[in-house]
């Protein structure tokens, strides 16, 4: 039995609870006995969004009461432990006896915490949760890491010194994305974006690291040159992208589409002429995989690990080269030159079907001991 913990739901951590649901079906479907616990909202449901206190009650629920619940089901019979988040790893204290595995999706806050340059700045509280995380993965009997870039920060954050066992995983596709006809395009889209003007798609949030700034100044770059639309997948806009769209000249031409199901984000990279992704940090880039499996063109940045995710299927330019990415943009204008990349992208995605990373996490179970 696998005994997979998951995350606080209040937290909205979106991409790593589709990964902690894609680990299940995935065990599941292989045969592999498996279940999936998290810590439940108690205090938190008295939680006042955006309040300080919303924060602290939160801590109630994942810090105090959730060990015993962990404790209790560990004592029913589990083979291994599978913390899908590396954000959870301080859960690894309350297992003892039996193998224990981290998930890694990246170190940005953990680097943050420590005074690195990641785009995550951490308060005084953070700066304690993320040592606390730390000393947690160094409590685990291994860790698996989503990208070699993520690997070689582990490396060097956790020392030479008694650390776990480090293995490179990387992310699989939480959804069977593939290239979608232009009448299911058509039917997912209506009302929702005019599939009729060419567009270019980002998808990702608000945070700083993911660039969107950048995003609105790279189309503002191409306005003269083509009558297209940006479409912004994710978080709303803020009134900061708001403005600089404005500032642009653009701001009509930019599109929101809020928290998309994956059925509508498999018809937005379908239908887009390019996914455009300059993030400044990453872990992984999952939208890079998922853009590809759709057969996308994808512009990104250079910086670790998005070109050790998105192969030789990419345009890759500095994060900051804006108007090397609004060149890249109008490159796609030309259809045999994007049928060429879109060609490529479908062929590097075939690397992140779901089957392969679920082969690799029960092989790595079994290498831990557990009888599965």
């Amino acid at each position: 039995m696998v005994l997979l913990i998951g995350n606080y739901p209040p937290d909205r951590q979106q991409s790593m609870q589709r990964f902690a649901k894609m680990m299940l079906q995935g065990l599941t479907a292989a045969g592999v006995p498996a279940e999936l616990i998290q810590p439940e909202p108690l205090f938190g449901n008295f939680r006042i969004a955006g309040s300080f206190i919303a924060k602290w009650l939160g801590y109630i629920d994942k810090f105090l009461l959730f060990p015993g619940k962990l404790r209790r089901r560990l004592s029913t019979g589990t083979d291994i432990v599978h913390i899908c988040d590396h954000s959870n790893a301080v859960y690894t204290k309350h297992v003892s006896r039996m193998p224990v595995l981290v998930t890694c999706h990246d170190l940005l806050a953990v680097r943050g915490a420590l005074g690195e340059e990641t785009d995550c700045p951490a308060s005084f509280a953070g700066k304690f949760l993320q040592r606390w995380i730390l000393d947690g993965l160094q409590r685990a009997t291994a860790i698996a890491c989503v990208s070699r870039a993520t690997l070689r920060d582990a490396e060097r954050l956790l020392g030479k010194e008694n650390r776990p066992q480090l293995h490179v995983i990387q992310n699989g596709l939480n959804y069977p994305y593939q290239k979608q006809s232009p009448e299911i395009i058509r039917t997912r889209l209506k009302g929702i974006v005019d599939i009729e003007r060419p567009f270019v798609l980002h998808v990702g949030s608000n945070l700083r690291r993911k660039n969107r700034e950048g995003v609105a100044r790279i189309f503002g770059l191409t306005k003269n040159d083509w009558d297209g639309q940006l479409v912004l997948a994710g978080d709303p806009v803020g009134p900061e992208l708001h403005s600089l769209g404005e500032s642009s000249g653009v701001a009509d031409r930019i599109v929101e589409v809020v928290h998309p199901n994956s059925e509508i984000l498999e018809a937005l990279y379908s239908a887009a002429l390019a996914l455009i992704y300059p993030s400044r940090f990453e872990g992984f880039g999952w939208p890079i995989v998922e853009a590809q499996a759709c057969g996308c063109p994808v512009i990104c940045s250079d910086r670790e690990p998005l070109p050790e995710v998105a192969g030789d299927a990419a345009l890759l330019h500095d994060a900051e080269d804006e108007v090397g990415f609004a060149a890249d943009i109008l490159r796609m204008l030309n259809p045999s030159e994007r049928e060429r990349w879109s060609q490529a992208s479908v062929g590097n995605a075939e690397k992140y079907r779901t089957e392969k990373m679920i082969a690799r996490y029960v092989e790595l179970y079994r290498q831990l001991g557990a009888r599965v």
